[in-house]
């Protein structure tokens, strides 16, 4: 337009006309700049100079397995980020927020996101206790292949939730914590039990226990106060607790290997930019693999520990003890199919022929 409006500049008579002309064109573009520059500057300004903190938790010590995940992540996620996205984690359930507690925190704002106990989360869809189901699973990987499997389902159940999956961290096998040595099935009786979600609590008490699924503040508080006597958790959580101050004995029934899964809320990830995201998920998978290769040896190092502060580990279990807990335990994993459905029970039957 504005070399048509020159062109007759050189006629004297029609300069005016131009002069007018020109002065309304860029009237007319002003607005529309000063318009489009009100809308984008403050969106951009914002990306560029704001930083995103995301606040994490767990209910497990620092040391703990669960504990080391979230530590690597936020280091993942700051490298990768160049510190635009920071995580800051609390431990030792420092928040007061249990596994089962998490999902609606993080959806009232009180954190943005945490690493959970996944069995304390099967309330909010029987699939996230798939790796919680009894005898399933007996080794890494088994472990590994099956959770991969249900990876899809773990996040289907959590988007419907409003909660983005990040990673997933395998736990050592779970044998059971005692205040005696357990020599056989008739031993089951005597023990007040704390499982660590509906399934174990319903085997156990199946099995003649008199057990109950309790978060592990609660749990370590009624052990304090003599009302527990056993506890169904693996070296890991066990170690980092140091239950060997209650509980001297551990047999190694090898119940299962159980996952925790990180998650951080839906509208927190989606904010984020696009190269942020992929930063982020890339920063959760490093942490997965991490997590993964810690189970090398992570099972004898806690063994060790646990022997030097005077536990006496039962491994193998007695074969009568084992039998006990695998007869119980054929009705609760036939509920949990029929709750779960059949790309759940899929998965089941895979592993079983493994």
């Amino acid at each position: 337009m504005l070399p048509d409006l020159l062109l007759p500049m050189r006629y004297p008579a029609k300069r005016i006309r131009v002069i007018l002309a020109l002065a309304a064109f860029i009237l007319s573009v002003v607005p529309a700049t000063a318009q489009v520059t009100a809308q984008v500057t403050p969106q951009v300004t914002s990306q560029v100079n704001s930083q995103v903190t995301w606040r994490m938790t767990t209910e497990y010590p620092e040391n703990n397995i669960s504990g080391i995940g979230l530590t690597t992540f936020a280091s993942r996620v700051s490298e990768r980020t160049h510190g635009f996205v920071t995580v800051t984690n609390a431990f030792d359930n420092e928040l007061k927020i249990n596994s089962g507690q998490m999902p609606r925190a993080a959806l009232d704002g009180r954190i943005a996101g945490g690493d959970a106990f996944a069995g304390a989360l099967s309330g909010l869809d029987p699939v996230l206790g798939l790796s919680t189901l009894p005898f399933l699973v007996q080794s890494v990987e088994v472990a590994r292949a099956s959770n991969s499997r249900a990876r899809p389902l773990y996040e289907k159940a959590l988007a419907a939730r409003g909660l983005k999956l990040l990673y997933v961290t395998i736990w050592p096998a779970t044998g059971l914590w005692s205040e005696r040595s357990l020599d056989g099935g008739d031993d089951l009786p005597k023990l007040n039990l704390r499982a660590y979600d509906t399934n174990s609590s319903e085997v156990m008490r199946a099995a003649g226990a008199n057990a109950q699924f309790l978060p592990m503040d609660a749990a370590l508080a009624g052990l304090k106060e003599h009302r527990l006597n056993a506890f169904l958790t693996s070296g890991d959580g066990g170690a980092g607790r140091k239950l060997w101050d209650f509980l001297p004995h551990f047999t190694a029934i090898n119940y299962a290997m159980p996952i925790s899964i990180a998650f951080v809320r839906s509208d927190a990830f989606a904010q984020l930019a696009e190269p942020m995201q992929r930063e982020v998920l890339a920063a959760a998978a490093e942490t997965e693999q991490s997590q993964f290769a810690l189970l090398a040896h992570r099972t004898s190092e806690n063994y060790a520990r646990m022997r030097d502060n005077g536990v006496r580990i039962a491994e193998p279990a007695p074969p009568s003890l084992v039998a006990a807990l695998r007869k119980a335990a054929t009705p609760a994993i036939a509920a949990w199919e029929t709750q779960a459905g059949p790309d759940a029970a899929a998965i089941v039957e895979w592993a079983r022929q493994q």
